[in-house]
């Protein structure tokens, strides 16, 4: 007994110095260059407090209830959000399974049968059939020692973040797209409003046309004209209703809804974009999930490393078996009926062409293609905020400029009428100024769409209020 309890210690001192030896593949986040401030922004001061910070129902900002209302449809009802939260089910699955490599594997595998061997087997003496009764119970463990086990938890572990970070990913993206269809359909609602004021005026100016052709102050080419400005605006009108519809349908769908029974009443854009604190650079890194989830896919990789690093060393494993056999069912049970075995086993691989090598090298490779574009993601966050950031500051400039053009034209409006009505000037002269008004108005309306826009991409390219600190932890 003494000498059993020898041969385990020094069973135990060996594993235990084996194990020892083993790889350890460290992992740092790979480094990236960020700027003290963004250059569109270098003015900007964090708040005290931070009340203005982005949270997670970031387009609460935008102070409109139909919007929040439609937003809050999309987690249970949008189609490629319920893909993506599959898809995380499926990864953390993947680590319970990678984890039970852990723990011995038990199997119990009992079997009943009858048999007759051949009389003229060179082992053989007897020629009769027998039967034979076997409960056997098997048990199989491999101690991680090299951490072969660990490193593939491990990046099955970071795969998993890393598609949670998808799935975030995918709720920003799927929210902002619904914000811009819907201050683009907005956007569409006030032109439609503008384009039936401008129908119901040149109707008015009609009227009064045909009534001074009528009395010999105006001419035919002065009636023609006046209809034709109001069918073409008419028409102008009734054509916005198919980008309109386009957006209405894309809302639906976005919401998990069928487009032909979902409607949107018609409701002019009339607000301002809201202020958005765009933070600092460095806080990208952390605010992003698709940053985050390029850098869980570097941790994966750097665990691989590790795991195809482990291939050079052997790997042992133990087996046993144990349970009761016997010829007969009313003798299974009995203490000589009993049988058990132990045998460890160790596996080296003395020559495999470089099979290993090569494992090892693609693993290495898949490392640095990961930096890479965790690097490269990096910068293009940078660039789509520092893009948004200027196109807010360039539209609010010429947003400004645009106002001042459209009291203009609407000054020289009110002046070319008051010449017409005085028999100062041609009807040409009025259509001209009520085109140019009109068209101004237009684009006054498309740019206050271009700055919501903005605003909803400079809020998704800020992380949406989303934190690293939100990823599940995921079961090591």
């Amino acid at each position: 007994m003494t000498r059993h309890r020898a041969s385990w210690c020094a069973a135990a001192c060996a594993c235990a110095a084996i194990s020892a030896c083993a790889p350890e593949i460290k992992y740092t986040p790979p480094a990236v260059q960020t700027a003290p401030a963004f250059k569109e922004n270098a003015g900007w001061k964090p708040a005290e407090p931070a009340d203005a910070a982005l949270r997670g129902t970031w387009w609460e900002l935008f102070g409109d209830p139909q919007l929040t209302a439609l937003e809050s449809q999309i987690a249970i009802s949008n189609q490629t959000l319920r893909a993506a939260a599959a898809r995380f089910a499926e990864a953390r699955a993947a680590v319970s399974g990678a984890r039970s490599a852990l723990y011995p594997q038990v199997g119990l595998n009992p079997s009943v049968g009858r048999f007759q061997q051949s009389g003229n087997r060179a082992v053989s003496n007897f020629h009769d059939s027998y039967a034979d009764f076997l409960v056997p119970a098997t048990v199989s463990y491999e101690p991680d020692f090299w951490g072969r086990l660990r490193g593939t938890i491990e990046a099955n572990r970071a795969q998993a973040q890393a598609t949670a970070a998808d799935l975030e990913t995918a709720s920003l993206s799927v929210h902002a797209e619904l914000a811009m269809d819907y201050f683009a359909l907005r956007g569409l609602d006030r032109e439609r409003e503008l384009l039936d004021s401008a129908v119901s005026a040149y109707e008015r100016a009609l009227e009064l046309t045909q009534n001074r052709f009528s009395g010999g102050l105006a001419s035919q080419a002065d009636v023609a004209l006046t209809e034709t400005q109001l069918e073409t605006t008419r028409a102008q009108s009734v054509d916005v209703g198919v980008a309109r519809a386009a957006l209405e349908h894309a809302i639906a769908v976005l919401t998990g809804q069928s487009p032909s029974t979902f409607a949107l009443a018609p409701a002019p854009l009339a607000s301002e974009p809201p202020a958005v604190p765009a933070g600092l650079p460095s806080q990208l890194l952390e605010r992003r999930p698709d940053v985050a989830a390029a850098e869980r896919r570097v941790a994966a990789a750097n665990a691989e490393v590790g795991v195809a690093t482990s291939a050079y060393y052997p790997i042992l494993e133990l087996t046993g078996a144990a349970g009761v056999e016997s010829g007969s069912l009313s003798r299974l049970v009995s203490s000589v009926s009993t049988f058990w075995s132990a045998a460890p086993q160790l596996f080296v691989t003395v020559f495999d062409a470089g099979r290993r090598r090569a494992q090892a090298a693609q693993a290495r490779a898949a490392y640095d293609e990961n930096v890479a574009t965790y690097q490269e993601t990096v910068l293009g966050v940078f660039r789509e905020v520092e893009d948004q950031l200027a196109a807010l500051r360039i539209l609010d400039e010429e947003a400004t400029i645009q106002r001042r053009a459209v009291d203009a034209a609407e000054r020289s409006l009110q002046q070319a009428t008051n010449r017409y009505r005085g028999g100062l000037a041609n009807y040409l002269e009025v259509t001209f100024a009520q085109s140019v008004a009109l068209a101004n108005e237009r684009t006054a309306v498309d740019l206050l769409t271009r700055r919501m826009t903005a605003s909803v991409l400079l809020i998704k390219g800020l992380g949406g209020g989303w934190d690293v600190r939100s990823l599940p932890a995921v079961s090591r």
